[in-house]
């Protein structure tokens, strides 16, 4: 299950390696354009300003000289361009990062066949993640979504934020990455299991939980860690006692931090990875490139969660 296995080659390293320097070298040109474009920009944008104002001053009454209602509107309009003047500066080089990374990927995940990456749409697999597993929410964002085989196994993962809006404040119920897949076998019903609340929301999730009933794995350190529900008791006690328990201890050393979910409905099965990073950005375009730094975690990471997600699969096979 280690993610050194699905580490590129020499070859392919050294491939991605002469990527990053042609495209570290294009970054460097867009980035000096912008630090000559952006003065030049903004300074033109000022001197407009005090020109027209001083236009103004000419109709003004002299005690309203620079701050008159029309200077007032005219100060207003100024702030809002410069914010569209330092957006059309920047723009080029957010966009070379953009482009650079849809060439990036697909070779650093050359592990994924069939390889396909989005932004900001919501993947199919979502409508069937059962709402026990994640808890109300009403705000959704998905941020890069992943798609491909692995494993001989098809799967979607993608970057969430599930947020419960009030008017007067925001709950964030689920951040981080959903990795969704197939079973091996199916399970009759729902499975879910999510980080252990206190007593009283337990309570409050037997009866206004869809029906679903707490078991037990018979490993205290886990039991006091995670709530395990699920609407056919009969067929998940030996799962949970079994293939789940072993899944969930090895997340734990394998995904250091908050708890990892786990979901299993019918023939569909979820790994929730709680965690704030956005794992597939690249950094901003004044820090240079490395493939050390930036990449090999990148690659790292998806490997990770995809063995992990192989793991889970095999989950009551």
């Amino acid at each position: 299950m280690s993610a050194a296995g699905f580490m590129p080659d020499e070859a392919v390293i050294a491939g991605i390696r002469k990527d990053l320097a042609a495209y570290e070298a294009e970054r460097t040109s867009i980035r000096r354009a912008t630090m000559w474009r952006l003065p030049l920009s903004l300074g033109g944008l000022i001197a407009a300003v005090v020109v027209l104002a001083l236009v103004l001053n000419l109709i003004s009454d002299v005690n309203e000289q620079w701050l008159s209602t029309l200077h007032v509107y005219l100060y207003v309009v100024a702030f809002i361009a410069a914010f569209v003047v330092y957006y059309r500066a920047m723009k080029p080089a957010d966009a070379a990062n953009a482009s650079f990374r849809n060439r990036l990927l697909p070779i650093a995940f050359g592990f994924i066949k069939n390889f396909r990456h989005e932004k900001a749409v919501m993947p199919p697999s979502f409508a069937v993640l059962p709402k026990a597993t994640v808890g109300e929410y009403n705000v959704m964002e998905i941020d890069d979504s992943i798609s491909g085989i692995f494993d001989d196994f098809y799967f979607e993962l993608y970057e969430t934020l599930l947020i419960q809006r009030t008017e007067k404040f925001d709950s964030t119920t689920f951040q981080g990455v959903i990795v969704a897949f197939g079973l091996e076998k199916p399970f009759p019903g729902i499975l879910i299991a999510t980080v252990r609340t206190n007593a009283v929301l337990s309570f409050f999730s037997e009866i206004f939980g869809g029906g679903l009933m707490e078991v037990r794995s018979g490993v205290q350190e886990l039991d006091m860690a995670y709530e395990f529900r699920t609407g056919n008791v009969e067929a998940a006690q030996p799962v949970v006692s079994g293939q789940m328990a072993q899944a969930l201890n090895w997340l734990r050393e394998a995904w250091p931090g908050e708890p990892a979910r786990i979901a299993l409905k019918g023939k569909d099965g979820f790994l929730l990875l709680p965690d704030k990073r956005n794992f597939f950005e690249l950094p901003a375009s004044n820090v240079p490139l490395d493939y050390k730094a930036h990449i090999e975690p990148m690659i790292a990471d998806m490997a990770t969660m995809l063995a992990t997600a192989s793991l889970v699969r095999k989950i009551g096979s």
